[in-house]
């Protein structure tokens, strides 16, 4: 019993307000922002596209439309009250994630960051927003991918964060953005394979290291459900009733298979699909712990003002901020994907 009290009251030097058999709403959300960029040229990265005397003309106004855009994606995701964790895909650089988490009206929610610097040939790397009242940063780091071969071009990192939540157990979190499907989706595949092997012998490690290891992979995958980096190589399935402790599962899967509109995040051609994951290990899925998710608690962010009418394909679809070269000041060209975790204190 001292113990538990012990525990107790360190967890409440980490997380003030904490109460005893509390449930705290705990929400994850994913998003690829689409090209969150600077207006200064990184003289080691290919941002040309990106400037203010670029084709696309990307000066300091629609810069600071898309950091105020991105703020308010995160609030309405979190339904005003801000998530506890957000991993983002396509941000450029620290000091895009510093104006976003300081000079954007997202300074009001007291975000902390910790994000990659990747070898990427344009420069986007992936992030990580965190509420300190929910998670303790412990530890981070960037884990490099590799070189698929002498042809192949230098790609994202694996963001890898670990954290002290309110039951005292530490949560691993993955963002990642795996290659492209520029050159054709068969002709890319093997470069999201590889990447896939990296994060499942990273996932691996955790799984079979921690006493009870609590995972979330989350990020934009350039991949379906049913691709082979997802079912092949990661073996993320929709879960099962009795999902295994050390297995990893899709969270989205079977919405994304059942209900295609609302299941998806993304839309190439007129047709819908879910490029965006959230997949947990089955220790996550656990219901009688104290923390622990469901495959209801996970949906894709279809919030109105995110979508725009599709005139050529008919329907809606995400309204990003530029349509091919034409700056028209949306959001992203993908939908934001999140899931709420319970957590129980005792």
């Amino acid at each position: 019993m001292n113990r538990i009290i012990t525990i107790f009251l360190l967890l409440s030097l980490f997380f003030p307000g904490l109460k005893a058999q509390e449930e705290i709403p705990f929400r994850v959300m994913s998003w690829n922002v689409e090209n969150l960029f600077d207006t200064h040229h990184d003289s080691l990265k290919n941002d040309y596209e990106f400037l203010p005397q670029s084709h696309r003309h990307w000066t300091y106004l629609r810069y600071k439309k898309k950091l105020e855009n991105i703020a308010r994606v995160i609030t309405a995701v979190g339904e005003w009250t801000p998530p506890a964790l957000v991993g983002l895909c396509e941000v450029e650089n620290d000091s895009v994630m510093r104006d976003l988490v300081h000079y954007s009206p997202l300074k009001e929610h007291g975000y902390r960051y910790v994000m990659t610097d990747s070898p990427d040939e344009r420069g986007i790397d992936v992030a990580l927003l965190y509420q300190r009242n929910q998670f303790k940063l412990l530890s981070y780091r960037s884990i490099p991918v590799g070189i698929f071969t002498t042809e192949s071009r230098p790609t994202r990192d694996i963001l890898h964060t670990s954290g002290l939540i309110v039951t005292g157990d530490t949560l691993d979190i993955f963002v990642v953005h795996l290659p492209s499907r520029s050159g054709g989706a068969k002709e890319s595949e093997p470069y999201r394979l590889f990447v896939a092997k990296k994060i499942k012998a990273e996932a691996d490690s955790i799984l079979t290291s921690r006493q009870h290891p609590l995972l979330i992979i989350m990020g934009d995958f350039n991949d379906y459900p049913t691709n082979k980096s997802i079912t092949q190589i990661l073996e993320a399935t929709a879960p099962p009733h009795h999902p295994k402790p050390l297995k990893l599962y899709h969270l989205l899967a079977r919405k994304a298979k059942e209900n295609k509109n609302k299941g998806s995040s993304y839309k190439y051609q007129g047709e819908w699909g879910l490029l965006d994951h959230l997949i947990v290990s089955g220790t996550l899925l656990d219901t009688t712990t104290n923390f622990y998710t469901t495959e209801k608690k996970a949906n894709v962010a279809h919030l109105p003002f995110l979508l725009t009418e599709d005139n050529k394909f008919g329907g809606l679809q995400p309204f990003r901020t530029y349509y091919g070269m034409k700056y028209i000041g949306g959001y992203s060209d993908h939908l934001p994907v999140f899931m709420d975790l319970e957590t129980r204190t005792k």
